[in-house]
């Protein structure tokens, strides 16, 4: 574990010791999952383990997770054209799904000031479609703001379509079933739940296809060519069930560590503003702002206190640039340009909050000092 204060769990969770141990163990396993003598069966074994494992987690059935090198390839896999002809996506979606895989165009659906998907706009885009590909998030990484997304799956499925759900930031947080969404495809990751990087999976229901991106090999049930990672894909399996087991309990503990650090960024600075606040969020994850704050100062100054937070997303090679997630929400670019994460995790302790809190008092004081934006921190 990280000895500072680490508050950045939405772009990675320090590995779990029951994933560490997974690893170390299927590291010792030398066959290839694909070979038919005891050393690939023994691998296969771990392989299929962690496949009932990862299931298990979301309510799906082993065959209908495919794994992947992470939550970006399980993005791209399933936006295809095979699966849709037209794809929609929020205006707040990651990256790498409003890159649009396969699709050579992507048509956004608006969200409200809140963060949360405009679904009368998404009934409206979706009249007249011929089989339309919706893909959308289950919380979002920046703001936490948790999505409709088994509204919208009534509503893409009245249209004749499907539904693709990028979940990876849900699961040890919140309430997240395949099935009860009424998601055709879901992305899930490894590192967002504290197993290794490099491990990811697709859920695909069951009698659905998709057009393999690596091709060659037999793999995955002809989905993802490629030997699997299988120390990777282990260590997956394991975070999993981890995770399975008692998640409610420790959400409600986040829950209540993330309340505390937002009064104390409000008890400092009144006119600090923390975003989607009026919408269901995840229990980990505060996105906040002040006026006359620049992120990159402020990313800093927190590092230099020994606490680690990031500027919104951390899928841009380190680059601090304004987030699409806030600008879609409308929000105002003095606002957005100080917009601070804060995300915790199973470690997270009340020792950290008060590290954090500390370190916020310090950073403001040192914005709001006598003559310098006195009037804001009134």
């Amino acid at each position: 574990m990280p000895s500072h204060a680490y508050f950045d769990w939405n772009a990675t969770a320090p590995l779990r010791p029951e994933a560490k141990a997974a690893v170390v163990a299927a590291l010792e396993v030398t066959g290839n999952p694909s070979s038919v003598h005891a050393a690939g069966r023994a691998a296969r074994r771990l392989v299929e383990e962690a496949r009932e494992q990862v299931a298990a987690l979301v309510g799906a059935t082993p065959r209908e997770v495919v794994f992947t090198s992470g939550g970006t390839e399980a993005n791209a896999l399933a936006l295809s054209p095979a699966l849709g002809d037209t794809l929609l996506v929020s205006t707040i979606e990651h990256p790498s799904v409003r890159s649009g895989g396969r699709f050579a165009t992507v048509e956004d659906v608006p969200v409200t000031g809140i963060g949360v998907v405009d679904l009368a706009a998404l009934e409206g885009l979706l009249q007249g479609r011929n089989r339309p590909l919706l893909s959308l998030m289950l919380a979002n990484n920046e703001t936490g703001v948790i999505q409709p997304v088994a509204e919208a799956a009534a509503l893409i499925h009245a249209a004749g379509g499907l539904l693709h759900v990028d979940a990876v930031q849900g699961p040890g947080r919140i309430a997240c079933d395949f099935k009860a969404l009424g998601a055709d495809l879901m992305t899930l990751s490894s590192h967002k739940i504290g197993g290794p990087q490099g491990a990811g999976a697709l859920i695909v229901r069951d009698d659905l296809a998709v057009d393999a991106l690596l091709k060659g090999g037999g793999q995955e049930r002809g989905a993802r060519a490629g030997t699997e990672n299988v120390a990777g894909i282990a260590g997956f399996g394991a975070a999993a069930e981890a995770v399975r087991q008692g998640w409610a309990a420790e959400a409600a503990r986040m829950a209540a560590l993330r309340d505390e650090i937002e009064a104390g960024i409000k008890a400092v600075v009144p006119k600090a503003v923390i975003f989607g606040a009026e919408a269901p969020r995840l229990p980990n994850t505060t996105l906040f702002s002040a006026p006359g704050m620049k992120a990159e100062t402020a990313v800093i100054a927190f590092d230099l206190e020994g606490v680690a937070v990031s500027s919104g997303s951390a899928c841009s090679s380190g680059k601090v640039a304004p987030s699409h997630v806030l600008a879609a929400m409308g929000v105002e670019p003095e606002f957005a340009r100080g917009a601070i994460r804060v995300s915790l995790g199973y470690a997270t302790s009340g020792e950290h909050v008060g590290t954090i809190l500390n370190a916020w008092e310090k950073l403001a004081n040192r914005l709001y000092k006598a003559g310098n934006h006195q009037e804001i921190a009134a």
